[in-house]
């Protein structure tokens, strides 16, 4: 029985390194993860870039939005 356990053990470090499992789902999960962090970063920056333009064209339209445009 320890002899069995042993060369079990034994083929399971082996193969660590040798596996040919499919890996393309995780690949693509990664690289949309990675995009979407390059995406939100450009978003903040492009906030923080354009945060004067932003807050005048909301201030130029809050008349409208009240009513007395």
């Amino acid at each position: 029985m320890l002899a069995n356990v042993a060369l079990r053990l034994f083929f399971a470090i082996q193969g660590i390194g040798t596996r040919t499992d499919d890996e393309s789902g995780q690949t693509l999960a990664e690289y949309s993860l990675i995009v979407s962090v390059i995406v939100i970063a450009v978003l903040v920056l492009a906030v923080v870039a354009f945060r004067d333009t932003i807050a005048a064209s909301f201030n130029s339209a809050l008349p409208c939005l009240r009513g007395s445009c």
